[in-house]
């Protein structure tokens, strides 16, 4: 489906009109569209036959005593109200499960337009308030093509063909209806114009409050370890109070519409009857006659006082969309221009050549970073807290960017290459490595759904997971639970790694796996480490130094600069950095 709106270099917010809208959403289901209109037209031309037919019943039934005809008119309006069902369940069938289609589509594209970001637009926005713009944003769309349609242009179509029919029975009475229904219409377009950017904060606000909602209860165990409950319920009473005062401007702007059109129909109504019944005192109208005007009248004042609700839900459906636009506008990874070389085999030779990097302007964390990473070498990253380790591993695994200078890979610019055709030979295991929800068989399998069950064990007993899986009832098929907190840390770090050697890449980044481990599982995830990293360039942020003794380059980064390199032996020559780093662990 194409976008709402092009994309703009020099606006960061998008807004989508009716047109927009028609164009891009309605129109390319015109085929629907029309049947859906075939059917309101006859839906709206059936619901009049019981006002005709309540005439006839006045003027010609009853005078004349003609039972027959009675049953006549009662048959017709069966006939009408059966078809007024039939067409509304039509109209639902068709129009409301395509706007249900049209939600489950929209969000699939979000979705995978969001996956398609960036890493450093993750860091910036809360999951929470991501998933509120995947759900909820688009799901104002029904009233485009489904429910507001309906009533917009059925209640359109009924009100027309009801006011040709009142001129032709009474025009006086019908113009004096027309002033209080002016008057309503023009408080309602002021109403609609202060409206929509008060559902566009809606949004805002809906997304920050999930956001931190989901933060909560992913934090919970933080939260009862500092006793901070009524801390996090402050947070959020805030964030929900936000979003009370911004549906309160709705309601009272939609209240406002509502009480006018109660007011200026009481008016018009009161009206109605002294000229009716000015009218019938002087014999100018039959009784049939102001029955059958009175009831027009109804079904024409009707779809436009409902026309308040349907700009509601429109004006709704549209700020959502204007939300939902301005993420599908975002560039993706992908998108880069000057990405086109395609990677279609890979030996592994890692080059930083006099790379710098900064994540805000004027505050570089990496100057002039020089190493080479040659195919199945281990290069290992030392050095305190904030040196630059994990920032030199992000831009390896192409997460980040450099600011300047340039990385190849296989002596090709890695700025240039195509970020899928570059993933497909990387493997990344973290500290904190994240699974997901499912069974231990289904997080292993995660980047290789199709691999082979022999595959599969290959994998399962080269990082040891064997080891633990074999004292659970289901094996690989135990549940874990969200993250993995079924699990202890050891062995979730094995199944980790599991995962990254049946992706089988020729290039991993580890963030070392073996901190904060009891001594037996940092012994089991270590041979784990020594079959992953077999024939393939590693880059390893080391922790714990005595696990990178056999790397064949140590590079020690302090402040974002390389102030020494060299193998285990050589550094502890040096007795320089690491040399104090390496004897300050051991003691410990």
């Amino acid at each position: 489906m194409k976008h709402l709106a092009e994309p703009s270099k020099n606006k960061s917010k998008s807004k989508v009109t009716i047109a927009q809208a028609f164009q891009t959403i309605i129109w390319p289901r015109r085929n629907l569209v029309f049947i859906g209109l075939i059917l309101i037209v006859i839906r709206s031309l059936s619901g009049l036959i019981l006002p005709w037919q309540s005439k006839v019943l006045l003027d010609d039934v009853v005078p004349s005593q003609d039972t027959s005809k009675l049953y006549g008119l009662i048959a017709i309006v069966i006939t009408a109200i059966f078809v007024q069902a039939v067409t509304s369940f039509a109209l639902t069938r068709i129009l409301s499960v395509q706007a249900q289609y049209l939600i489950s589509e929209l969000r699939a594209q979000v979705q995978r337009k969001v996956l398609s970001l960036p890493i450093s637009f993750f860091d910036n926005t809360k999951s929470g308030a991501l998933v509120s713009r995947i759900m909820s944003d688009v799901e104002g769309v029904r009233n485009l093509i489904g429910t507001g349609l309906v009533q917009l242009v059925g209640g359109s179509f009924t009100a027309i063909v009801s006011l040709i029919i009142l001129i032709k029975l009474n025009a006086w009475m019908t113009l004096f209806v027309f002033i209080p229904l002016s008057i309503f219409g023009y408080i309602a377009l002021k109403a609609f114009k202060y409206i929509r950017p008060v559902f566009r904060r809606r949004g805002k606000i809906n997304a920050e409050v999930k956001g931190r909602l989901t933060e909560t209860l992913a934090g919970v165990r933080v939260i009862k370890a500092f006793n901070a409950e009524e801390q996090e319920n402050k947070t959020f009473e805030i964030g929900v109070d936000k979003l009370f005062k911004n549906v309160k401007k709705s309601l009272t702007a939609t209240a406002l519409m509502t009480s006018s059109s109660t007011f200026l129909i009481g008016v018009a109504t009161t009206g109605i009857m002294g000229i009716g019944g000015y009218y019938m005192i002087q014999s100018e109208m039959t009784t049939g006659d102001f029955l059958f005007f009175t009831l027009v009248l109804g079904f024409m004042i009707a779809p436009i006082v409902q026309m308040s609700n349907i700009g509601s839900q429109l004006t709704e459906a549209l700020a959502g969309l204007d939300r939902t636009e301005e993420l599908m506008n975002m560039t993706a990874e992908e998108d880069n221009e000057e990405r086109t070389i395609q990677l279609d085999n890979l030996k592994g030779d890692i080059v930083f050549n006099d790379v710098s990097f900064a994540y805000e302007e004027n505050k570089e964390v990496l100057h002039s970073i020089n190493f080479k990473a040659p195919a199945g070498s281990v290069t290992a990253l030392v050095g305190s807290s904030g040196s630059g380790k994990s920032t030199i591993a992000g831009l390896s695994a192409t997460f980040l960017n450099p600011k300047s200078g340039k990385i190849t890979i296989d002596d090709k610019d890695l700025s240039k290459v195509k970020l899928s055709s570059y993933r497909q030979y990387l493997g990344v295991v973290l500290q904190d490595e994240f699974l997901f929800e499912g069974t231990i068989r289904e997080n292993i399998m995660f980047p290789r759904p199709e691999a082979s069950e022999e595959e599969l064990q290959n994998a399962v007993k080269a990082a040891y997971v064997d080891e633990f899986t074999s004292r659970f009832e289901e094996g690989l098929e135990t549940l874990i639970g969200e993250r993995g907190v079924k699990l202890s840390g050891g062995q979730r770090q094995r199944l980790a790694i599991a995962r990254a050697i049946l992706a089988n890449p020729k290039i991993i980044i580890l963030d070392e796996a073996t901190s904060n481990l009891d001594t037996e599982s940092e012994a089991l995830i270590q041979k784990s480490l020594n079959e992953l990293v077999k024939n393939r360039t590693t880059i390893v942020i080391a922790h714990r130094l005595s696990t990178i003794r056999k790397a064949d380059q140590i590079l020690v980064i302090e402040s974002g600069r390389i102030v020494e390199r060299g193998t285990h032996d050589d550094l502890i020559n040096q007795k320089g950095r690491y040399f104090d780093l390496y004897t300050y662990q051991a003691k410990i």
